[in-house]
């Protein structure tokens, strides 16, 4: 997926910023890109999915688990709650909580503002007026990734299947009581998404999960979803950062190189 490892929210909310959080996963090496293979059903599911997901306001719930390294190289997992609040082109709030406090990202389509907690601290970086130019600004800057980014993205399905070389239906399977597909998909080199949709008009998102073959231990990243709200109405006042008291702004370094894109962790 195009912004599945371009993408800033899962690594700042869900891996962490580099000075104010534990470190993201290394991204995986790109692939020549080939022509994708996407059977009809996994096809038109994606595509509802992402009809539904343009909605011009939305939020929604994910409960997510993710694998880093520690300074030994042993492979750790944490667990994060988070509350993404969307309103297209230009606006994002992100409130997560989770193994390492709570921490916050805030976009008001000219700057993105991510707050830890714990540490008091928070980086405020300019950005593009879009959110996935946003987005991709902020990984360059940070060099993060967030799995789930394409669902915030204009073109959801689209941004999912970037990368992507082949897809299919698996199986039938029920969630919460929800009837959902089960897709699995490959992303070259070595990336595997697997993503369960309601079997319904909506198609929406349920459950991702994002296996790295190609890295060592072979760590996957887990997402479940909730509280799926097409109809949200926030206010400009939602996206609107107000530093709490004592906390101080940390200066980031020179921009480091983007990771490469690869699937399941896609920009």
């Amino acid at each position: 997926m195009k912004l599945r490892h371009v993408a800033i929210l899962g690594a700042l909310l869900v891996g962490g910023v580099a000075g104010l959080g534990s470190a993201p996963i290394p991204a995986a090496r790109a692939a020549t890109p080939s022509k994708p293979t996407i059977s009809a059903e996994a096809s038109a599911a994606l595509t509802q999915m992402g009809r539904s997901l343009q909605s011009q306001a939305l939020s929604f719930q994910a409960r997510t688990l993710r694998v880093y390294a520690d300074q030994s190289g042993e492979l750790l997992h944490i667990f994060h709650t988070l509350n993404v609040t969307v309103r297209r082109p230009d606006r994002v709030l992100v409130d997560r909580n989770g193994d390492d406090g709570p921490s916050k990202l805030v976009y008001d389509g000219k700057t993105v503002i991510v707050y830890m907690a714990n540490a008091n601290k928070y980086v405020s970086i300019p950005v593009p007026n879009t959110i996935e130019g946003m987005m991709k600004v902020a990984m360059g800057r940070l060099g993060v990734d967030f799995p789930l980014a394409d669902f915030l993205t204009d073109a959801p399905a689209k941004a999912f299947l970037s990368g992507v070389t082949s897809g299919q239906v698996v199986d039938t399977s029920m969630i919460d009581g929800v009837p959902c597909l089960h897709m699995f998909f490959s992303q070259p080199p070595g990336i595997y998404l697997e993503l369960w949709v309601e079997k319904n008009d909506q198609s929406l998102p349920r459950r991702l999960i994002v296996t790295y073959r190609s890295l060592p231990g072979q760590p996957d990243f887990v997402a479940e979803f909730s509280n799926w709200n097409l109809a949200a109405h926030p206010a400009d006042a939602d996206f609107v950062f107000q530093p709490p008291a004592g906390a101080v702004q940390v200066a980031l370094k020179a921009p480091v190189a983007a990771p490469a894109k690869a699937a399941g962790s896609k920009p």
